[in-house]
């Protein structure tokens, strides 16, 4: 590229970023089964939870990935597809998915009505998803949205030497998107950012006065004994004099009548 052609701020750069070659939005649902989750001790009183210290209609859950390999690639393989009439090559991917599911429940209210963590497990679920991801690739997994909900709950009565146990059924629903990559060294021309300008601070406000309450004070509301006051104080009026108005003719023919007299 000649350098002639760059304009004003423009410069000539080399940037490493990476190339989009597939990317797909993706939604799932499943149901993990969660047993044997066994209560555990009161933190208040130090006792240990049985069966009936909880509130097994509000079962609540939380999943997450985990923090070591949430999201592992298995393999991919070549598989030829016709699209549009044209014979293309794409990868059928191969993903592992694991996260971590926490159950959680109320205590009844003669126990003080919190909400504590009963327990935890693991899980691990696999798919498979076609991409245009050739060998050298990389295949990027987020997720947009993740949340499970209990779907059914059951606690095991233990004897008088074992602990009670909580059994769950978990329903996951999860929004992912997939994408594969690929480093790159790109050239561009391009205009260098400027930082903004710095917002000014506000000013310091005015003082303000609390409002009135003019209904009930000052009390604006006329006593008997200023209402008799009020109608016995009567404000002499003044007679203005009355206007006569005399039209044009009559006051001729008045004036003929004084001079025959």
């Amino acid at each position: 590229m000649r350098l002639d052609k760059l304009t004003g701020g423009q410069e000539l750069l080399c940037i490493n970023t990476e190339k989009v070659y597939d990317w797909i939005l993706n939604e799932t649902t499943f149901d993990l089964t969660v047993d044997g989750l066994e209560l555990p001790i009161n933190t208040v009183t130090g006792a240990q939870l049985e069966c009936d210290d909880i509130d097994q209609t509000a079962v609540t859950c939380t999943v997450t990935p985990t923090e070591i390999d949430p999201i592992v690639v298995l393999d991919r393989e070549d598989q030829v597809f016709v699209v549009d009439g044209e014979e293309v090559t794409l990868q059928l991917i191969n993903i592992r998915k694991n996260f971590d599911v926490t159950v959680f429940a109320p205590l009844i209210p003669e126990l003080g009505g919190g909400t504590i963590e009963i327990g935890s497990a693991t899980f691990t679920r696999c798919e498979q998803v076609i991409l245009c991801a050739p060998n050298g690739t990389d295949v990027d997994v987020s997720y947009t949205d993740l949340d499970c909900f209990v779907c059914a709950v059951n606690c095991d009565t233990g004897s008088s030497t074992e602990i009670d146990e909580l059994n769950v059924t978990v329903s996951v629903r999860l929004c992912q998107s997939i994408q594969s990559t690929y480093d790159v060294t790109l050239e561009l021309v391009a205009d260098f950012c400027q930082p903004r300008d710095i917002l000014p601070f506000p000013p310091c406000p005015a003082p303000s006065m609390p409002a009135q309450c003019p209904v009930i004070f000052p009390n604006s509301v006329i006593t008997e004994a200023e209402e008799t006051e009020e109608k016995s104080h009567v404000e002499p009026e003044l007679i203005q004099p009355t206007e006569i108005k005399v039209e044009p003719d009559e006051l001729e023919e008045t004036t003929e009548q004084e001079g025959e007299e």
